[in-house]
């Protein structure tokens, strides 16, 4: 089940406590009337299963409450109610088939931004790739895998190739675009710097290790960055996201782009030619899977509307 919480003005109430009443699915209505302050107007809450959720917030904004008011959505860990019973009984389809579009929008949107927080932690992942290459620890690029943020602008690009949401698509292909290019800048010159100081033996990369897996790319590189992707969508359309974990460990985009800069770092041009043909299949194969995935689990009506994002802010700080 899902909390809904609505803020309308007061000459809408009727009509979206109507959309409420009309659609199966939807338990526990209260209203609240003249509770709302900023915007003005009552305050509207219902329990709503999963599978008809995006029903219900397609006619609500039909309505223009997300102009004029508000429309919160929130997961209910618990709901101990025979109504609650009723509604999800009633309701088409199963919770964990159903895909709540704007929901999945706002959280790609958010994940996909280039911002401070998206760089750091790309950037920490690089590094730790870089020393678990250096070192030849499968543990530390596994480390790598699970730190690395780029699976968000990946699946944001998949949901907008999917609902023609050409903002959202350059959204977070800005993200990549700028996101990787400093973050294997930053980690280059870690590695130089700590090679020149002794730190680390960068030298004893030229010989044969055992996460040389990274940068040797071929049919199951793709085959696993399909599969990743698909899971990584089933994961994020359903809301469960402990599957999220094991969709970052299997594929290699973090380790490749690390391996390719020790590899230029230390003149093996081959291997980082390799490394980055390996980061080009992954990051394409989870798009293309994960955009399949969209397109099976989408409902059958013919489009499917959306609240637009807030536009970009013009500093990408």
């Amino acid at each position: 089940m899902l909390h809904l919480r609505v803020v309308t003005p007061a000459d809408t109430t009727e009509r979206a406590l109507d959309v409420l009443r009309d659609r199966p699915g939807t338990a526990h209505l209260i209203v609240h009337r003249g509770a709302a302050v900023s915007p003005a107007g009552d305050l509207i809450e219902a329990d709503v299963a999963r599978e008809a959720a995006d029903e219900v917030l397609e006619a609500l904004c039909g309505l223009g409450l997300d102009h004029s008011g508000a429309i919160t959505l929130e997961a209910l860990d618990t709901a101990l109610s025979d109504a609650a019973d009723r509604a999800e009984a009633t309701a088409p389809g199963e919770g964990a088939d159903a895909v709540v579009w704007q929901e999945l929008v706002n959280r790609t949107g958010e994940e996909s931004r280039f911002n401070a927080t998206f760089l750091a932690f790309l950037t920490i992942a690089c590094l730790l790739a870089s020393v678990g290459i250096v070192t030849d620890s499968p543990v530390t690029i596994v480390g790598a895998m699970v730190v690395g943020p780029e699976f968000g602008p990946l699946a944001a690009i998949a949901v907008g190739l999917v609902l023609r949401r050409w903002d959202l698509v350059r959204r977070a292909a800005l993200a990549l675009a700028l996101g990787f290019p400093i973050a294997m800048l930053v980690t280059a010159g870690v590695t130089m710097l700590t090679w020149v100081i002794g730190l680390l033996d960068v030298s004893g990369f030229r010989e044969s290790h055992d996460v040389d897996f990274v940068y040797r790319v071929g049919w199951y590189s793709l085959i696993v960055a399909l599969l990743a992707g698909a899971a990584g969508m089933l994961s994020m359309t359903s809301a469960k996201s402990a599957a999220l974990v094991g969709v970052f460990i299997s594929v290699t985009t973090v380790p490749a782009a690390g391996y390719a800069v020790v590899a230029a770092v230390v003149g093996e041009w081959s291997k980082a030619a390799q490394s980055f043909g390996q980061l080009a299949v992954n990051l394409a194969g989870i798009v293309a899977a994960a955009a399949v995935v969209l397109l099976v689990r989408r409902r059958k009506r013919a489009s499917v509307t959306v609240r637009p994002l807030p536009e970009v802010e013009k500093s990408l700080w």
